[in-house]
């Protein structure tokens, strides 16, 4: 057997070069004993068979791939002494078989795979949780740059692999990072490695008081996920950061938080809910509508509490058309600006609408168009208002007025624009592409047509998709078109 011994700090050149004389020499994986020794120890130790000088005893070190390369970096810093053997075996099967590294499924090779991967979660952890502190606030000496210390406990080798990321990010001051595991410093022109394993510093700075303010006031109790938390941030980590502390208290009681959020939550409308009420006040009374007639429905629907979206829409968009039409189209919802001017298909996707069926000579006037939901559901952000899909109930309690809107106009043929739509008039989930295009009995005297909404159409990146996809939804006006003769 052969003993190597290396220093093991996540090194990748002191195995390399053994692993260079062990191949060349000729000697299996089965043959080596691995260790962890001081820096300057013999590389080969005493072996019950020895090989003087390990002179190579075949040809020349194979040329590995860079993607071995990359996988050895990390897997010498894991802190499993297994791993220098497990390289070995894996530099020693490359041999004769170059692509051992894109079998997946290999013991070794998932083996390495895991190590690397658990050695970059051990970065990236460093990268987030260091937490610098001030150790020198005099800075009255002219050039003189400010000074920080960090403590940071990593489970692997990686000080030396995370040094860059810091010199690059905190260029412009001094600073030194301490781990059980070595350390890095940065003096603004080098930076300085140790292998000597650190002791914690007791520092307090006042950065930390006005770190944990800004972290209190920044806390949402109603996102809180304790278990999250734990697995992104565990318990190592929490010690060492200055918010720490704050977070026992804020988690018990940030039920009460949440409460106190909503008591202080806004109840009056947006502004421009006041001012579209104040301009409706000032419109003279128009006359009752006659009953039983569309005008009646709409006017009923204007009142419409059925589900929530009540709330937060401006008003009801009911249908609009003749009351005799021939044929419905069934939307979605409204969006933002149907929402305000109280009408459907005005918008952006309503542009679109409007275009491709003039194109298949489609006469808007003669259609019925209304939506599947009557009152714009969306989600506030900033000054802008972000549409969101209505949901199986909400869609169930619209239901009623679509029901009514199909009973008074009686269309030979109604087409389903959308997935929302086709669950409204069909009262199951179907997959778009199933039905699409295909002439559907509906009862025996109406038909259903199913195509995409128009939106869908604003939403498709990839411009040449987008005019495919437009060319189709253009094709299936023009089977609307010789379907209503």
């Amino acid at each position: 057997m052969v003993a190597v011994i290396l220093n093991g700090r996540g090194e990748l050149t002191e195995w390399r070069d053994a692993a260079r004389k062990l191949i060349a020499a000729g000697i299996p994986p089965g043959q080596i004993d691995w260790h962890i020794g001081k820096e300057g120890d013999d590389l080969f130790a005493a072996s019950d068979s020895p090989l003087p000088d390990l002179a190579p005893t075949g040809p020349a070190p194979i040329n590995v791939t860079h993607s071995f390369i990359s996988l050895a970096e990390a897997v010498v810093c894991h802190s499993d002494l297994s791993r220098f053997a497990l390289l070995y075996r894996l530099l020693w099967r490359l041999k004769t078989d170059r692509r051992l590294l894109e079998v997946m499924s290999d013991e070794n090779v998932h083996a390495a795979l895991m190590m690397q991967k658990s050695v970059r979660r051990d970065c990236h952890k460093m990268t987030a949780f260091v937490r610098f502190k001030e150790v020198d606030t005099d800075i009255t000496t002219k050039g003189h740059r400010r000074r920080f210390v960090a403590w940071f406990e990593p489970d692997h080798f990686i000080v030396a692999r995370t040094a860059s990321f810091f010199q690059r990010r905190f260029t412009d001051m001094d600073w030194l990072i301490a781990t059980p595991k070595g350390s890095a410093a940065w003096d603004g022109k080098t930076v300085s490695l140790s292998d000597l394993p650190q002791q914690k510093l007791d520092i307090h700075d006042d950065a930390e008081d006005l770190w944990r303010t800004y972290f209190s006031n920044i806390f949402n109790p109603a996102r809180l996920k304790v278990k999250a938390m734990v697995a992104e941030m565990p318990k190592k980590y929490w010690k060492n950061l200055p918010e720490a502390s704050l977070i026992p208290g804020m988690i018990a009681g940030a039920e009460a938080s949440v409460r106190a959020m909503a008591e202080r939550a806004a109840t009056e409308p947006q502004l421009f809910h006041q001012r579209l009420q104040q301009a409706a006040a000032k419109l003279p009374d128009v006359p009752a509508a006659p009953a039983g007639s569309l005008d009646e429905l709409r006017d009923q629907a204007r009142g419409c509490t059925r589900c929530d979206l009540y709330c937060h829409a401006t008003q009801t968009v009911f249908g609009e058309g003749p009351p005799d039409a021939r044929v419905m189209f069934v939307g979605e919802q409204p969006g933002d600006q149907e929402d305000l001017a109280g009408r459907p298909f005005v918008g952006p996707a309503g542009k679109v609408f409007d275009q491709v069926i003039g194109e298949v000579s489609i006469d808007r006037g003669s259609l019925y168009v209304t939506n599947a939901v009557k009152h714009f559901k969306y989600e506030p952000r900033g000054k802008r208002r972000i549409h969101q899909k209505p949901n199986m109930g909400e869609v169930r309690q619209c239901r009623w007025w679509l029901d009514l809107e199909l009973a008074s106009i009686k269309p030979k043929l109604v087409v389903a624009m959308g997935a929302t739509a086709l669950l409204a008039l069909t009262k199951k989930k179907q997959r778009l592409e199933d039905v699409r295009g295909k002439p559907i009995a509906l009862f025996e005297d109406r038909q259903l047509f199913v195509t995409v909404h128009p939106s869908y159409l604003l939403r498709i990146p990839d411009e040449v998709r987008q005019r495919e996809e437009r060319a189709r939804f253009s094709e299936d006006m023009a089977n609307v078109r010789r379907l209503i003769g």
